[in-house]
This record gives structure tokens, C-alpha cells and sequence, in this order.
């Protein structure tokens, strides 16, 4: 997707922009449409500048739709996106994209802001059952940890890179699984997260049992 010239969009009206975290944010802006939860949609600021893409985080009935991004130092939307307020105009596209076949009582493993589009298939009902495994590097980054401990309980597990002593373990998510006691080939593994953070994982369940065709995966740049 290079430019807006390429795809059906229109301007919506930001209701909320929260700072959850050291250059995280939950943007928010009324439904007007559809979507399957894993779905995407092109953001954007200024028609000359290209679109970005960002996973839903919402449910697919809620009023407003939720997009969890991180400020990129030198970036060329998100310094943009983080100073938006409410009344601001937003750019979006119709959502697309293809992740959207998650079963319920499957292992959703993400990373950091990936988390979205697994948050958007649990508010949405469709991933009853499921065990989340979020990495990140500090335990701030932990997004909707309350939602998930509520709903998930001992399903919601926790991987912090760079801090020990917390209810969670001290590591990557990929050496999590290297030890995980509960892993079950199975069970269907969906993952999103960086290229790396796929391939790792990936090879990682496969080591351990896990088929190839049991494991899914969105690749986020």
C-alpha cells in the first residue's frame, strides 16, 4: 500500500486519545463500520504521506474503535498520532486482512502492541478458552493486563525481558516456551509480532511437537 489513492477511506472524528504507557497510546473513534476481529485498518494524518496499518483492538460491537500504538522516535505517523486529540480529524481505511480465523481454546502468543488484534477476538467472543502469552520488555507494557487477569486468570501469562521478581517470567516469550509445562501440540498457536519474533517462536513449538499446521501467524513491521 503505497498511497491513500490506493484504497477506500474516510475522515473520522478522534473521542479519545490516552497515554497508557512511556510513548503508548489507546486512540479511540466511533464505529462506523464493520469488521472481523484481526482485521486492519490504514491510518493517517495528510494525504501525501502513506498510510499505516494498525490492528483493531476493540470488539466488534463496541461503539468505538481502539488502535494501541507506540511512538516511533522518527517516525513518520505516530509522532503525529499521539498528539491528536479529541475533535481531531483521523484518516481510515475500511478494514481488511485475514487473520481472523481464530478458534476458541486456542494459544494466542504476541508481542508488545501485537497484542491488538488478539484483544479485539476476546472482546468479540470469539477466542473463548484461549491462553495468552504477552512478551514485553517492561512490565508497563503489559496493555489491558486487568481486562486479561479477569477474564483469562491463570490463562494470561506474562513474559518481561528486563525485569525480574514479578508474578511473571523473567524472559523472552520465546524462552517461555522453550520450558513451558502447559504447551500442547495439539492446540492451535496463533502469533503476531515482529518477523523475528515469528520465525523464533515458530521454530520453537515446532522443536517442541507442535505441527506446522497447527501454528498461525500476522508479521508486523
Amino acid at each position: 500500500m503505497k498511497s491513500w489513492a490506493d484504497i477506500s477511506w474516510t475522515r473520522a472524528v478522534v473521542s479519545e486519545n490516552l497515554k497508557i504507557a512511556e510513548s503508548a497510546y489507546l486512540l479511540k473513534f466511533p464505529r462506523t463500520f464493520d469488521f472481523q476481529a484481526g482485521q486492519v485498518v490504514a491510518l493517517g494524518t495528510d494525504p501525501d504521506l502513506a498510510p499505516r496499518l494498525y490492528s483493531i483492538a476493540s470488539g466488534e460491537q463496541d461503539p468505538f474503535v481502539d488502535i494501541l500504538f507506540t511512538e516511533k522516535s522518527g517516525g513518520s505517523l505516530t509522532p503525529m498520532l499521539s498528539r491528536l486529540k479529541p475533535g481531531d480529524s483521523l484518516m481510515v481505511s475500511k478494514p481488511f486482512g485475514t487473520f481472523t480465523k481464530i478458534q476458541p481454546g486456542s494459544v494466542l502468543v504476541a508481542a508488545g502492541t501485537r497484542l491488538a488484534p488478539f484483544m479485539s477476538a476476546l472482546k468479540s467472543g470469539k477466542a473463548r478458552g484461549a491462553t495468552v502469552i504477552h512478551g514485553a520488555s517492561y512490565p508497563e507494557f503489559f496493555y489491558f493486563d486487568e481486562y486479561l487477569e479477569e477474564t483469562l486468570k491463570e490463562k494470561y501469562l506474562r513474559c518481561c525481558s528486563r525485569v525480574a521478581g514479578g508474578d511473571w517470567f523473567h524472559g523472552r516469550v520465546t524462552a517461555f516456551i522453550e520450558q513451558w509445562k502447559g504447551l500442547d501440540p495439539g492446540r492451535k498457536h496463533y502469533l503476531c509480532g515482529s518477523a523475528e519474533m515469528v520465525v523464533q517462536t515458530r521454530d520453537r513449538l515446532i522443536s517442541r511437537g507442535v505441527p506446522f499446521k497447527n501454528i498461525d501467524a500476522e508479521i508486523f513491521f
